[in-house]
């Protein structure tokens, strides 16, 4: 690129290449702040590794006391712990160099900082040119290859591929911009906040690797946890525990313990007293056919043989199930009338038999199904409708009334239905509302007009039509003229209210100004 010769436009350029860096500068302590989190992620799963790790080489140990086929693994224990922590230290002493060599740390509004974070000179000469990285390198590999040697070698190829100890040398060779080595594809150019993730990433393949191996040797010397079968429960696994008259109720009987019964353990259960056949998983069948309805109890008995004690032992328990009949149950969940312009729910509920079974459907309306299994019902004409319900042996109708919203009542203001009210209280009202008393749904009646006529003492009836609910033009001005002994009376009161297919009239109110 040829370097501009006027003043102006080199200037220009100068200037975008500062505002370039501090861009790169505002965008980098975003992502130094994502490297701290990570990093401490990391330390935080080497420390959880750690005491994972610790419990293990105790138990290896004690059950290869079973047999001296076992000793071999449990002499490779105390080789692990070591291998692990010759790799961890390695890591944690290349880290602290580079920290000493940055300055260490600084604190920044409260918080340590490495005083180096954003020096990529330092990490790349030291790691890359230095050749700090390659000697990382050497020391993982070599302690993978220690890993492997305590894994038996019949094992050893299948172990390897699941190590989580694994130097990618691949990727850094196929890379676009040709990187000459591991270290510098890994370190090259990387600020030295960017590095210290990518060393807790490594500790931690070392100590997983470490739990890998001790997972192996456990395994290996047969380390499980030895359960006494001394504590058994009957169990009823019934296919439905509330039936209907006539249906047939069957259920799991089982005997139910912390480990596997063995092959020679005998076992023999009873319902009520008769005994039933016991399958090779150790659980019998027992059905009865319902006949009364209510609560039905059964025992069920379980005796079991112990082929180490000789001994038998029973274990009993009480179960219980109900029986009742097929029934349907329809209902408005607020009232048993349904109104026209509003949603109606509807509960609707058939005993014993699924909800995929039921089928539901309306006439004089429509019927459509919420997500919690309810209903609403919408009705666009006063009368009479009907809901029908049918299912397996199930045909119910039940027929509803249809009315419309009831009459709301206009008030003044929203408070006041007529009588003797005081002058400034009539002035100070602004418009006619009507109200819905005691009317449980969701429901709000629109104000269509009136007329509001003033009649004062020894003067003609002053009427003044008015539009809406808020009282205005004329009306406003003969309202702004009460004075004490005036009659006010608003008549011709018109609303609309959902459904209404016109406005109807709520008669009127009278009020005595004093």
């Amino acid at each position: 690129m040829s370097i501009p010769k006027e003043p102006r436009q080199l200037m220009i350029n100068v200037m975008y290449i500062v505002l370039t860096a501090l861009l790169a500068l505002n965008v980098s302590a975003e992502i130094f702040n994502a490297f701290d989190m990570v990093d401490k992620g990391l330390v935080k799963a080497n420390t959880a590794l750690d005491a994972a790790n610790k419990e293990l080489p105790a138990a290896i140990k004690k059950s290869a006391e079973k047999g001296q086929q076992f000793k071999q693994y449990a002499d490779r224990v105390d080789q692990v712990s070591a291998i692990s922590k010759e790799g961890s230290d390695f890591i944690d002493g290349v880290k602290n160099f580079l920290i000493e060599k940055g300055g260490g740390y600084e604190e920044v509004d409260g918080i340590q900082r490495l005083k180096a974070q954003r020096d990529y000179d330092l990490t790349t000469r030291l790691m890359v040119n230095e050749g700090k990285g390659e000697e990382m390198k050497k020391k993982m590999l070599e302690i993978r290859d220690k890993y492997l040697t305590l894994v038996d070698k019949e094992d050893q190829a299948a172990f390897a591929s699941k190590l989580p100890i694994n130097i990618d040398d691949e990727t850094w060779k196929k890379s676009a911009n040709k990187k000459a080595s591991w270290a510098d594809f890994t370190f090259g150019h990387m600020p030295l906040g960017a590095c210290m993730p990518i060393f807790s990433k490594f500790t931690n393949d070392i100590k997983s690797s470490e739990a890998a191996v001790l997972n192996y040797l456990a395994g290996k010397v047969g380390l499980t946890e030895e359960v006494v079968l001394d504590q058994f429960r009957v169990v009823s696994s019934p296919k439905k525990s509330y039936i209907i008259k006539g249906e047939k109720f069957e259920t799991d009987v089982f005997l139910s313990a912390s480990a596997g019964t063995s092959s020679n353990t005998g076992i023999t259960i009873s319902v009520n007293g008769a005994n039933l056949p016991v399958g090779s998983d150790g659980s019998a069948k027992w059905s009865t056919t319902a006949g009364e309805i209510g609560i039905r109890k059964y025992k069920a008995v379980a005796n079991v043989f112990n082929p180490v004690t000789k001994e038998t032992k029973s274990y009993s328990s009480e179960f219980e199930f109900e029986v009742g009949e097929r029934s349907v149950t329809v209902s408005a969940s607020k009232m048993n009338v349904l109104y026209v312009g509003v949603d109606n729910p509807i509960e609707i509920s058939a005993a014993g038999i699924p909800t995929a079974q039921i089928k539901v459907s309306m006439d004089g309306g429509s019927l459509s199904r919420n997500g919690d299994g309810t209903y609403t019902a919408n009705v666009s004409t006063p009368g009479k409708a009907n809901i029908r319900v049918t299912a397996p042996g199930i045909n119910y109708t039940k027929e509803y009334r249809v009315k419309r919203i009831p009459d709301p009542i206009p008030m003044l203001g929203g408070t006041l239905q007529g009588g003797a009210i005081g002058n400034g209280t009539f002035k100070g009202h602004s418009a006619l509302i009507p109200i819905l008393k005691d009317f449980d749904f969701d429901a709000k009646c629109n104000m269509a007009g009136f007329t509001l006529v003033r009649v004062a003492k020894r003067q003609d009836p002053e009427p003044a039509q008015n539009s809406g609910a808020t009282i205005q033009g004329n009306a406003k001005a003969i309202q702004s003229k009460a004075a004490p002994g005036d009659k006010y009376v608003f008549q011709d009161i018109k609303c609309k209210c959902p459904g209404d297919a016109a406005a109807r009239n709520l008669g009127q109110l009278v009020f005595d100004v004093q």
